[in-house]
């Protein structure tokens, strides 16, 4: 019988941090799902380069706020691979205002993607891991979870509610052979970021000791290294992956 091999899903995989993680995961030897909300050419571009690398990689429309998206996304992962042995709840939508002007769609929008879509992706894998008796789920968080920032109390409040549930359910999976893990990245360069203006960037930078900002790259080697066998002995933990910001 031929050994299955194991699967992982990023979600959020289109471009950025997801990419990169689903990237190095493929290259790790993972069968890698990279699902994605609208981008679907950047999506299937990121499978086209990990295939041509020699990786398996399939892209996925799978919006995580959409109930009926990811049922259907996560039956089909059950029945042609018995479900994920590596989960990463990247996925993560911006919409910035003052608190005492911001609509309630848009503190909702933030919200269900990144704690209502890691409650329904985690959900759905998570019985194949208990059952396996091996598993490893990485919640990415954000440094905004730890110092805060202003017209973003939305997206800190959702990132900051990422810690505590990655404590929690790592107290209930350990026996198991599961882990869960939160990875929380600085100032990175990708399109969250894009709307920092020059005199602000420059701010921040002041903060950072390693006198730059990271890069999907710098972020992708440590998922991949709690994904593994040798991280066994490695759950509930948040990882700040900041260049040692102050503040």
């Amino acid at each position: 019988m031929t050994e299955r091999q194991r699967v992982a899903v990023v979600t959020g995989a289109s471009r950025g941090i997801g990419r990169a993680i689903a990237e190095r995961l493929a290259k790790d030897g993972y069968h890698t799902f990279l699902t994605y909300r609208t981008d679907q050419e950047r999506a299937e571009a990121a499978v086209a380069g990990i295939l041509e690398a020699g990786g398996k990689a399939e892209a996925v429309k799978a919006d995580v706020t959409s109930k009926d998206e990811i049922a259907a996304f996560l039956d089909r992962l059950d029945k042609e691979h018995e479900g994920a042995d590596v989960l990463v709840n990247n996925a993560a939508a911006l919409k910035n205002g003052l608190f005492a002007l911001m609509p309630e769609a848009s503190w909702d929008l933030v919200m269900d993607t990144a704690l209502g879509g890691t409650f329904r992706m985690t959900k759905g894998v998570i019985r194949n891991m208990l059952r396996r008796r091996w598993g490893r789920i990485v919640n990415i968080s954000s440094l905004a979870a730890f110092s805060g920032s202003a017209g973003q109390t939305n997206y800190s409040a959702a990132k900051g509610a990422l810690v505590s549930f990655t404590k929690s359910l790592a107290a209930e999976v350990g026996p198991y052979g599961v882990t869960v893990n939160c990875v929380a990245p600085g100032f990175v360069e990708t399109e969250m970021i894009s709307f920092l203006n020059k005199e602000t960037r420059a701010d921040f930078m002041k903060r950072i000791p390693a006198a730059r900002f990271g890069q999907p790259e710098d972020i992708a080697p440590f998922v991949s290294f709690l994904c593994t066998d040798g991280a066994s002995y490695l759950t509930a933990q948040t990882i700040r992956i900041d260049g040692g910001f102050v503040g």
